[in-house]
């Protein structure tokens, strides 16, 4: 948390550099709003500073209509070392409470019901079910705002399994109703589409370069403002398009989507993929110290994929070759396995359907292409999950391989890609020698500034 000096000069100046680092309460109006908020300054005295919306929330205050806190760039919840507390808000904010209890949660956590509760309690004031049930909300928040969405659609795709359930909790979180948003907003829009916000800078430019080189057609489509892909998350397929937009600091993301009850969790994925969460003025500040002789690029982002399994066959596909050749392997991949309608929108191929083929259509050493669907058929079976360090056990499969897909898949902003080509011409272009482990837990952030040099 900033101290409150250097919230109240970021709360005067409107900077969005701090939007979501911190929620400014006016105890004279029981609200709660963004640095950024157009409303008339409160003064000082009137002011309380919390470091997430659910404190703020879980103090009294309601969220302001103006600026909707909703719409906030996520506070990175990975700053610093808390482990353990940033694999339970991941979980969490996929479902884990909506699916399943605490003591279902804490085994996959490895740690006692307490101690998570003690984690919440001291970070946020709050417990995990009522973290939980804050974040539900604010999602619902979100959609009645944006989208023309029916209540009853909205009740569903927050996680809740009754509209009166909904309703119950939306009140007792928001204190405002859901017919009290609906009546508030100024337009409606027939189409399912969000806006996601980040703290400025963003170097939109150097990531839609990025996709641009590794494109693959059908799967995804660049713009010179946006880009878009088709998905496939659980049961739910569909694709979206985001379009920068540099003056509001923000993506306008459009979403088609068969079924709704996973959105909260694609939402959060195009968040990764477009790295919105990041704040990297206190990355790159970190990395001057460390750095001082590198020229940063300010506004780099992490370049994510949409998800583990296809970074992790992606990484394995372009194992020892170039660019260009990886593509048309993926490509080819995509083309035979992938689902969907027709050769222009194609799914990413799933784990089984790589599994069942012989891939003798891809032109690469058999060793390659049993480690390939070795990988998935291990994905397929449950043998390994999303946690890449599992993945070293598969014959084929080393560290590089493995940090390739905590980079890409998780979004992982510690990852030294040492090996990396690129890094090492970068590395042998400077005059004076780096040491990586001086940049953690950044040092993913260190190897695209690395990759800047050169590209």
């Amino acid at each position: 948390m900033l101290d409150p000096q250097q919230c109240r000069s970021a709360r005067l100046a409107r900077d969005a550099r701090f939007d979501g680092s911190f929620f400014i309460a006016v105890s004279t109006t029981g609200i709660f709003c963004r640095p950024v908020c157009p409303a008339t300054l409160p003064q000082e005295r009137h002011v309380r500073y919390f470091e997430s919306a659910v404190a703020a929330s879980s103090a009294g205050y309601r969220p302001c209509l103006r600026c909707r806190p909703d719409s906030a760039p996520d506070s990175p919840a990975w700053l610093g070392t808390r482990t353990t507390l940033t694999r339970a808000i991941r979980l969490i904010d996929d479902g884990a409470l909506q699916d399943g209890d605490i003591s279902s949660l804490c085994k996959r956590l490895g740690i006692g019901e307490r101690y998570l509760r003690q984690l919440f309690q001291r970070r946020f004031g709050v417990s995990p079910k009522a973290y939980s049930l804050y974040r539900q909300c604010l999602f619902a928040k979100k959609l009645l705002h944006e989208t023309a969405l029916p209540v009853v659609d909205i009740a569903h795709a927050s996680g809740f399994a009754s509209l009166r359930r909904f309703n119950d909790a939306f009140k007792r979180q928001m204190l405002l109703t859901p017919t009290d948003i609906r009546r508030r907003r100024s337009r409606q829009s027939a189409a399912l589409n969000l806006k996601l916000a980040y703290r400025p800078p963003y170097r939109w430019e150097r990531l839609r370069h990025f996709y641009a080189v590794h494109v693959i057609e059908g799967l995804e489509w660049i713009g010179e403002h946006s880009i878009g892909r088709t998905i496939r998350y659980g049961t739910t397929t569909g694709h979206f398009e985001a379009v920068h937009d540099p003056a509001r600091n923000q993506f306008d993301v459009t979403l088609e989507l068969s079924e709704l009850g996973d959105l909260n969790a694609i939402v959060r994925q195009i968040r990764r993929m477009l790295d919105l969460d990041a704040d990297t003025q206190v990355i790159e500040d970190h990395l001057r110290q460390c750095v001082p002789d590198l020229a940063l690029a300010e506004g780099l982002r992490l370049p994510g994929s949409w998800d583990v399994f296809e970074a992790g066959v992606r990484a394995v596909l372009g194992q020892q070759i170039s660019i260009a050749a990886a593509n048309r392997l993926i490509q080819q991949l995509v083309d035979q396995l992938g689902e969907g309608g027709d050769q222009k929108r194609r799914r990413f191929p799933t784990p089984e359907a790589i599994a069942a083929s012989d891939l003798s259509f891809l032109k690469l050493p058999g060793s390659r292409r049993e480690t390939v669907r070795r990988l998935a058929t291990a994905y397929a079976s449950g043998e390994i999950d999303n946690d890449p360090q599992q993945w070293l056990s598969l014959k084929g499969i080393g560290p590089w391989t493995a940090n390739v897909v905590a980079f890409r898949g998780h979004g992982d902003p510690d990852i030294w890609l040492d090996n990396d080509v690129g890094v090492r011409r970068a590395l042998a272009a400077l005059t004076t020698s780096i040491d990586p482990a001086v940049a953690s837990p950044w040092r993913s952030y260190l190897t695209l500034q690395l990759w800047n040099q050169i590209l």
